[in-house]
């Protein structure tokens, strides 16, 4: 960037009470030569607590100012450098950690955008703040004051392997209102801003040098509406603070106690600064002399109710307690008594507070005549400063035709540009989607989403990397990073799925992929695992599961199999290394012939056939007088004597019948066999009808039942009877 020409830099120093205008150029390092300075005071109220109000006011007075100093420096002024004040700033401490997937070896780039990530998250953390203001902040500088390495702190990261970095981060903002109203009155002046800081940190320039920053050391640059607060410590900035009461406090406290106006009030201010007395008339036009010493009990309270809320402020920002020391700029931190009370409110010693003026401008030489170093010229001089250190300044690109007003602090870069114009971090670095969650045998599982792609930017037609610079009128276009697919994965795809039960059917071996039920319902192999699911795997079949699955179809009837030899339903279970076989078929039963009745024959007909049933022949008269008894009579037909009387004597008994013979109906093995008709069957029997091999032993044991007792082959078998005959493994 172009400075003004004979290579001077101009910096205006806008302030509530007056706008100071400055024109050097730096010798060397710390070296700064003034050339010309030049102060006005506003005749309004143009610019209140540090904030602009009447643009055209401040326009017009920027351009008086612009005319002194070229006028003594007989070259021409294009390009400003600007601060804004500490009371529209916007400052957020955040943490923030960016992870990798493994241990990877940490660059500049990827620190560079764990910075960014802090950025992104203080502004943020602002929006949400000030969500009902509706206001766009920019991001006008940052400052890392910690880093982390796997959680750990850790002064350089770079090359180090790490799993996780992390940063403390403070950054500031300002709204966009304050920024606009800035430049818009330097425009008007016919002026380009070259450069924009912070007051805060322009004093610091000046104030604090590097080589003190390793202290805990804060500074306090008491203008007219503003105290502005920054605080520095391990060799970083680490906290900027306003409060809204400075030396316009002290000035009403005078007008008020006197009955004068503003403007007399602040002459009066001014003048005890370096005189014992001071005159002046109050609104009724008496006149009024007084002593410093009674301008200093006047303005006591005022003094006090400043420091007091200086010193909150600073323990506030250090962390809840007091800082080591506290440097004093500005006209407002002159007056009497500010350093001591400031001392006894952050209970220091009173020579660790003091006003820094002429000791920390000792590098500072001025052609000038005239000008006295004091600690009102820091801030002015440090503008100047900030100029060589960081270049800070807002530049224009357009990002996807968007245009973007970018706060360039020397290392501005497209991803600088991007966050600015409302891309975040999601869109810019790709995504992992998200994991799913599922539960296998009541065991929480995962599985992760896959990795997005990265954005695509492309600056002036060339794709680059989101570190690349960003300069002014840069074209910037980028096509978003993607998030991943979320973590899918099919029923098919878990191990337990892959398992098997091999069991032989029918003589078959059939190879079975284990059962699975998700959330009670049982899914195939391409069921689409959802979040939270509940799955759980069987390490068995059905024996109608499994013959579904071999495509085996049960014969009509049949509802039984042999499962491992024994009798089953199709509901059995059936696990690894079963073996199942169909029921023996049962022997068709024997058919009966069916007996035709042949007509009777008539009594006669039967008496003739029968020669038994005809009717006896009369005894002879001879023997109706001897009892019929067979046993006496000879061959001849005549009686044996003696017989009757030798003849034991016996109880007469009937001749029993023989039983008839009857088929039986009995179950076995659950089906139902008609047993050959016999008289009195027993359990052998059944082998005439039930098809069982004796010849090959089937088991350990043969076990024979009867209605679920056990009993021998010898065993008598009754209608209806349940017989089991099956060997025992």
């Amino acid at each position: 960037m172009d400075t003004n020409n004979e290579g001077f830099i101009f910096g205006l120093d806008i302030g509530t009470r007056s706008i100071v205008g400055t024109v050097g150029y730096r010798v060397g390092i710390d070296r700064f030569i003034v050339v010309a300075m030049e102060s006005i005071e506003h005749t309004t109220r143009a610019v209140i607590d540090g904030q602009i109000h009447d643009i055209p006011t401040v326009a017009r007075t920027i351009s008086e100012i612009k005319k002194r100093l070229e006028s003594r420096i007989q070259c021409d002024l294009h390009d400003v450098s600007i601060a804004a004040a500490g009371r529209v700033l916007k400052t957020k401490k955040v943490h923030a950690v960016l992870e990798f997937p493994t241990d990877t070896k940490v660059t500049e780039d990827q620190i560079r955008s764990l910075d960014m990530l802090g950025v992104e998250q203080a502004y943020e953390e602002i929006r949400k703040d000030t969500e009902e203001d509706e206001k766009k902040f920019y991001c006008v500088g940052y400052s890392a004051a910690k880093y982390y390495l796997n959680g750990y702190p850790m002064e350089m990261l770079t090359m180090h392997a790490a799993r996780s970095i992390g940063v403390d981060l403070i950054a500031t903002f300002l709204p966009d209102e304050v920024v606009d109203g800035l430049y818009e009155a330097v425009e008007e002046a016919g002026l380009h801003v070259a450069s924009l800081t912070l007051e805060p940190i322009a004093a610091i320039q000046v104030a604090i040098p590097e080589k003190f920053r390793l202290l805990n050391i804060a500074l306090v640059d008491v203008g007219a509406g503003t105290s502005d607060i920054s605080i520095v410590k391990s060799g970083s900035i680490i906290a900027f603070g306003m409060i809204p009461l400075a030396g316009d406090e002290v000035t009403e406290m005078i007008a008020q106690n006197y009955l004068t106006d503003f403007e007399t009030a602040e002459y009066v201010k001014r003048q005890c600064e370096r005189r014992k007395t001071v005159s002046f008339k109050n609104i009724f036009g008496e006149l009024i002399k007084v002593d410093k010493e009674e301008i200093d009990r006047v303005t006591a309270d005022a003094i006090t109710d400043i420091t007091k809320h200086i010193a909150n402020r600073i323990i506030e920002l250090n962390g809840g307690k007091t800082v080591s020391a506290v440097f004093v700029v500005g006209g407002g931190g002159k007056h009497a008594s500010f350093t001591e009370k400031l001392a006894d409110f952050l209970q220091l010693p009173q020579n660790r507070v003091a006003i820094r003026g002429a000791e920390v401008l000792s590098d500072i030489r001025f052609e000038q005549p005239g000008i006295r170093k004091d600690s009102t010229l820091v801030t002015p001089i440090g503008i100047c400063m900030n100029y060589y250190e960081q270049v800070s300044n807002f530049i224009h690109v357009t990002v996807n035709d968007q245009k973007v007003k970018l706060y360039d602090n020397g290392k501005a870069t497209v991803l600088d540009a991007c966050i600015s114009s409302g891309f975040s971090q999601n869109n810019l670095f790709p995504i992992r989607g998200d994991e799913l969650h599922y539960f296998v045998n009541d065991e929480e599982r995962m599985v992760k989403g896959k990795t997005g792609e990265v954005a695509v930017v492309k600056k002036n037609g060339k794709e680059i990397s989101l570190n690349e610079p960003a300069l002014e009128n840069d074209r910037i276009e980028i096509r978003p990073s993607t998030k991943g697919e979320d973590g899918h994965l099919t029923l098919g795809e878990i191990p337990e799925s892959k398992e098997e039960l091999t069991v032989e059917v029918f003589g078959k071996t059939v190879i079975c992929p284990k059962l699975a039920e998700v959330n009670g319902l049982l899914e195939t192999s391409v069921y689409e695992i959802q979040p939270l699911d509940k799955i759980k795997f069987f390490d068995y079949y059905s024996v109608s599961g499994v013959l579904e699955y071999a495509g085996i179809e049960m014969e009509e009837g049949e509802n039984k199999v042999l499962l491992n030899g024994r009798e089953a339903g199709i509901g059995a279970k059936v696990h690894d290394g079963d073996k199942i076989e169909r029921k023996p078929k049962p022997l068709p039963k024997p058919e009966e012939k069916e007996e035709k009745e042949e007509p009777k024959d008539t009594l006669e007909e039967q008496m003739e056939k029968d020669p038994l049933l005809q009717p006896t022949k009369p005894l002879p008269d001879w023997m109706k007088e001897i009892p019929f008894d067979t046993a006496k009579l000879g061959a001849d037909g005549k009686v044996i004597p003696g017989v009757m009387e030798n003849r034991p004597v016996v109880d007469a008994v009937a001749p029993q019948s023989e039983a008839p013979a009857k088929a039986i109906v009995v179950k076995i093995n659950g089906d139902k066999y008609t047993m050959p008709k016999k008289a009195k069957p027993i359990f052998v029997d059944v082998f005439d009808v039930f098809p069982f091999d004796m010849s090959k032993a089937g088991g350990t044991r043969l076990i024979t039942r009867i209605n679920g007792v056990d009993k021998d082959f010898t065993e008598p078998l009754n209608e209806g009877d349940e017989i089991d005959i099956y060997w025992e493994k």
